[in-house]
């Protein structure tokens, strides 16, 4: 492959991810940027070819090796990598486009011409250029209008695309954009909440009920990095499908061992499941087949088994929900799993079900400090000279609830008791002023009209309480 020329700190490489390939490789979901903006999902699959409609097609093993988050030009099914294009200071004049008219007559160049120039192999620049040599108004443009007609000809006839990083911001932000219904309206910046106030961090356990495609937990795995538990409840009886997981690449040996999953009998204690035999029924193997068979039966029944241990053994570290269900049932059942301080956060598109749930919870013992949030959200175009907020916002992208789970102890006592206990000692052992301090020269100052305080004697209450803590 042709690497092309440019400048060496003209591209940073990311940082390695433990969950995912430092490079492009076969069987790899990408998310491809063509020049109109558009961004698609395709399976690079090896020794094949893939085609990208009217921009071209290349061999996918082109890519095989190469970096995420560069960007390429086809040439003769080849893949050429393009040098990044340094943002440039435009420097406007005092024309203006109010004289322009943009009508077929200042563009002579035809449909036809154009496409017979694409035919015989006339490199996209170059038939730009020629464009901008027999537009009759373009000399008239501002500078501004000069950039902006050259680009929208680019996404006409650049053969290039940029293959997009698989971040969890990239990939939460193309499905958003896809089908946000599918998402739940999270959006990336929601996304990104969700998992501050669930404190996910490197080594901690978790339990999400993710009904969002998957990208809840697609964030969490992302953020465990390897190191941690996470049991994902679901109502389906094989493992759940997540759409999401498939764009992150994550690999295989890493995530295994992190999360497992359960459906809502399984994860009911009084549940007992049905686990078919592992044993072959003549009590010998008929074939190996058979037996490669029953292993593996008997390795899901034991993991199964195992994750609904672990579950009910509880202490986890957080409870993450972004479901369709009723998320007051959903905690009230996985609460006693729950370690102390953990954090509960649940996210629903309407802001009267987690508003509901703010009132269910808050005179509940148990539950510290039930919040309901809503983020907003302003996407900004930063150029040289052109930055200025975006035109379309988005309208939400839904509402966050969280709470802390507490002990709920009624013989657990608060801090202020034990510090005004402490005075008390401290008050009842002090010497009282004017005797023995007043005799050694002490520097305590004493008027005989203001008297010295004389300590308290602890009420009969009190002193019980002391008897019964001591």
């Amino acid at each position: 492959m042709d690497v092309g020329e440019g400048p060496s700190h003209a591209h940073h490489a990311p940082e390695p991810s433990l969950t995912r390939e430092d490079t492009i490789q076969p069987g790899h979901t990408l998310l491809i940027r063509i020049p109109s903006g558009d961004i698609r999902s395709i399976k690079l699959e090896k020794d094949a070819t893939v085609n990208l409609g009217k921009f071209g097609s290349f061999y996918a093993n082109e890519l095989v090796g190469q970096p995420f988050g560069l960007t390429y030009e086809i040439i003769n099914k080849k893949l050429k990598v393009l040098p990044p294009r340094p943002m440039q200071e435009v420097e406007d004049t005092e024309a203006t486009n109010e004289l322009i008219n943009d009508g077929q007559a200042v563009q002579p160049l035809t449909v036809e011409e154009i496409e017979a120039l694409k035919k015989s192999g006339l490199h996209a620049s170059e038939i730009i250029q020629k464009q901008i040599e027999q537009h009759a108004n373009y000399q008239l443009k501002t500078e501004y209008s000069k950039e902006k007609y050259k680009k929208r000809k680019e996404m006409k006839y650049s053969k290039s695309f940029s293959v997009i990083e698989p971040t969890m911001h990239n990939v939460c932000e193309y499905w958003f954009n896809k089908d946000q219904n599918r998402l739940r309206d999270i959006r990336p910046d929601t996304l990104a909440q969700i998992i501050n106030l669930a404190s996910i961090r490197p080594g901690g356990r978790y339990i999400a009920v993710d009904d969002a495609s998957g990208v809840v937990v697609s964030a969490i795995l992302d953020r465990l990095g390897g190191q941690g538990r996470l049991i994902t409840i679901c109502d389906v009886d094989s493992p759940p499908a997540y759409p999401v997981m498939v764009q992150m690449n994550f690999r295989k040996e890493v995530i295994t061992p992190v999360m497992s999953s359960l459906n809502w009998a399984t994860a009911d204690e009084d549940y007992t499941p049905i686990i078919a035999s592992t044993e072959p029924p003549a009590g010998k193997f008929k074939s190996d087949g058979q037996r490669a068979r029953l292993n593996k039966r008997k390795v899901a029944s034991d993991a199964l088994m195992q994750t609904r241990e672990e579950l009910f053994s509880g202490e986890f570290d957080g409870l993450i929900i972004a479901s369709e269900y009723d998320p007051y049932s959903i905690i009230e059942k996985l609460y006693p799993y729950l370690a102390g301080s953990a954090s509960i956060v649940v996210h629903s598109p309407h802001v009267q079900v987690v508003a509901n749930l703010q009132g269910q919870l808050r005179d509940r013992p148990g539950y510290l400090g039930p919040t309901v949030t809503e983020g907003w959200l302003r996407q900004y175009q930063v150029l040289p000279g052109r930055t200025h907020p975006m035109m379309n916002a988005s309208g939400s992208g839904g509402f966050i609830f969280q709470v802390l789970k507490i002990y709920d102890d009624p013989t657990a006592s608060s801090v202020m008791v034990h510090r005004h206990r402490k005075k008390l000692k401290q008050s009842s052992e002090a010497p009282s002023v004017g005797t023995s301090d007043a005799r050694e020269g002490s520097t305590l100052a004493t008027t005989e009209s203001t008297p010295a305080p004389v300590a308290a004697e602890p009420s009969s209450t009190e002193q019980d309480v002391e008897m019964r803590t001591s």
